[in-house]
């Protein structure tokens, strides 16, 4: 497990907003997350690119989740 930071994709609303889980409620409400576990960006930037990304990765476009 890995810790999350503000600015990082696991704290992102954009980050797996096309089909929120469980596991994505935990990593907001933890900030801790699996390496393996990998999501789409849905960032309008990105989304045609279809990126997948950790939650430790980041970028410029980054919107804070909403509390879990």
């Amino acid at each position: 497990m890995e810790t999350v930071q503000n600015g990082q994709c696991g704290l992102c609303n954009h980050f797996g907003e096309a089909h929120k889980t469980d596991v994505l409620v935990s990593i907001v409400s933890s900030h801790q997350a699996d390496l393996k576990i990998l999501d789409e960006c849905g960032h309008p930037k990105h989304a045609a690119l279809h990126l997948k990304v950790t939650a430790i990765s980041g970028c410029d476009g980054f919107v804070p989740a909403a509390a879990a």
